[in-house]
């Protein structure tokens, strides 16, 4: 069985709102779905320290057949920023056995990307796919979890910001601005859903 991955995983690893970056909410949760069954939960929390926005985010799936476990995924984030500004990333993630660390600072003229695998420097215009924040979507964005540069297009429709490329994901914001659900396909065709709780 072709289980999910790195689409999966940009989900995951996923969240960005409308509003200004210091206005986000305290929390948001979600429930995460893959062909219409729960496989999950997302939970981001928000606080300030220092003028900077942290964001907390717990992201853990499991995929069943039939009463066995297959697919385990754990997601960790600490995501920073000060104003409308990314400052820095740094995640840990368990994808079925697989663990990967990112870590990611913005320098003066760069965004400094550093994994198990070697640095990367990135635009200084550059942000992570956590898709809480949608003013991410108008830079070059990296995976949260892999560290990679993405090779996407992205379009607004009203409330939905739609990626295409190497992901296939909708993200849905609300009036407020913040985060109210995701819809996309994973690398096996099937479907992802996260729903606000």
């Amino acid at each position: 069985m072709h289980l999910p991955s790195r689409r999966l995983m940009l989900a995951g690893g996923l969240f960005m709102a409308a509003g200004p970056a210091l206005a986000a909410p305290r929390r948001l949760a979600f429930a995460v779905f893959r062909n219409g069954e729960r496989i999950g939960d997302h939970e981001l929390t928000f606080e300030t320290a220092d003028q900077s926005l942290v964001v907390r985010t717990l992201a853990a799936m499991r995929v069943k057949i039939g009463p066995v476990v297959v697919y385990r995924y754990r997601h960790e984030a600490v995501e920073r920023r000060l104003g409308a500004a990314f400052e820095s990333l740094a995640t840990n993630t368990n994808s079925n056995g697989k663990h990967e660390r990112v870590e990611a600072q913005r320098q003066a003229s760069l965004v400094e990307i550093v994994t198990a695998k070697g640095q990367v420097s990135a635009p200084a215009s550059a942000n992570p796919l956590t898709h809480w924040n949608a003013k991410a979507f108008q830079g070059p964005l990296f995976n949260p979890q892999t560290g990679k540069l993405l090779k996407v297009s992205v379009s607004r429709n009203g409330r939905i910001w739609s990626v295409r490329g190497e992901a296939e994901i909708d993200d849905t914001y609300d009036a407020a601005g913040d985060w109210a659900g995701l819809k996309g396909k994973l690398e096996d065709n099937s479907s992802i859903e996260y729903r606000r709780i």
